[in-house]
């Protein structure tokens, strides 16, 4: 039986039941689904609207053991690993990054940290350096980070379209403002990690916790200090002239601490929370989850570090770290857990658009 049959088996029980049908988006787009069979695209759609928050598998009275075998989480969860598969490109890269996640993270880790000591070594600067430009030159730095970024961008745009084009999304929805503001604020907000009301089943099947929902608003909010950290300083830099290094009080240095900071506290937390494998109701991105946040953890770290040793002969080792480790997250952007948030919010905008 192939993944899309065993979902038409389970989701027509669910909606059959419909016991949960205000728990979240899912089960509402599900029965709008409900006058023919279920499409690839359809699962696709449903699959990234799910926040696996679990409370469905708590509630359901025909998961396992019962002989009707549903179990909504892990079925999505599965689906949500092959549409990443199945939206990127190069396919055959994706597939092979998708389902190997701690290797692709272990491989382009060594790669970039080879790649930054050799800079460093190049530039005389690791041993000594106690400025970021004495250890790794500017353009060494600045042309890589674009040329990664826009390779990242180009397949995670590429990659919405796949998916808009396979959810049945118009060009009239993506131009509709008010679907975007509803997507923006349900996003932004994760309203739908609040497991209908009493928050995720999440690690604990038993016991409903917004612990998960605050994590993960942790590391979406430090991601975003952090970049806008990085927006100020060039606007300094090469806008106004002011070279770093910035001091402690200064707009980059404090966004970036407290942009770390949340990181480090979200990341660990999340990796904490992690169920194990035997876990009923866990999804098939167990891996990818951990491997992410393992590397943006990583990255959260040797920043901080980076930050605290500069203007120490220690800098340029640090640096080199760090540097290493933004490699790693640069170049599995594409093919990791991070495309979630493209594929969940182009769901959620799909969603929108059919709301109304």
């Amino acid at each position: 039986m192939t993944l899309l049959d065993e979902a038409r088996r389970q989701l027509d029980v669910c909606n059959a039941c419909r016991y949960c049908e205000g728990y979240c988006a899912v089960f509402p787009a599900l029965e709008r689904r409900g006058g023919g069979p279920l499409l690839a695209g359809d699962l696709a759609q449903l699959a990234n609207l799910c926040h696996d928050c679990r409370a469905c598998f708590q509630a359901c009275m025909y998961a396992p053991p019962h002989e009707f075998g549903v179990n909504v989480p892990a079925l999505l969860g599965q689906a949500r690993l092959e549409s990443y598969e199945r939206f990127a490109w190069p396919p055959r890269l994706a597939g092979w990054a998708f389902r190997h996640a701690t290797l692709a993270v272990v491989l382009a880790t060594a790669a970039g940290l080879a790649l930054a000591f050799a800079v460093a070594l190049a530039s005389g600067g690791l041993i000594g350096g106690t400025t970021f430009y004495e250890v790794v030159p500017y353009l060494a730095m600045a042309v890589p980070a674009l040329v990664l970024s826009a390779y990242a961008a180009a397949v995670l745009a590429a990659g919405f379209a796949r998916f808009w084009r396979a959810a049945g999304g118009s060009a009239r929805q993506l131009r509709d403002g008010r679907a975007w503001l509803t997507a923006s604020r349900e996003a932004v907000a994760l309203r739908w990690l609040g497991g209908g009301g009493g928050g995720c089943h999440y690690p604990d099947l038993e016991r409903p916790s917004g612990v998960r929902r605050a994590l993960h608003g942790l590391v979406v909010a430090g991601v975003a200090l952090a970049f806008a950290a990085t927006a100020v300083a060039a606007v300094l830099q090469d806008v106004l002239g002011s070279q770093p290094p910035y001091p402690v009080l200064s707009a980059p240095v404090l966004l970036g601490s407290l942009g770390g900071v949340a990181m480090i506290a979200g990341c660990t937390g999340l990796l904490a929370l992690k169920p194990g494998r035997d876990d009923p109701a866990a999804g098939a991105s167990r891996a990818l989850d951990v491997a992410f946040l393992g590397a943006l953890e990583a990255a959260a770290v040797t920043g901080m570090l980076t930050l605290a040793l500069r203007g120490t002969p220690a800098l340029g080792v640090m640096l080199a770290l760090h540097l290493g480790s933004l490699v790693a997250l640069y170049v599995t952007a594409p093919y990791g857990k991070l495309v979630h948030g493209v594929y969940r919010f182009a769901a959620l905008l799909r969603d929108a658009g059919e709301r109304g």
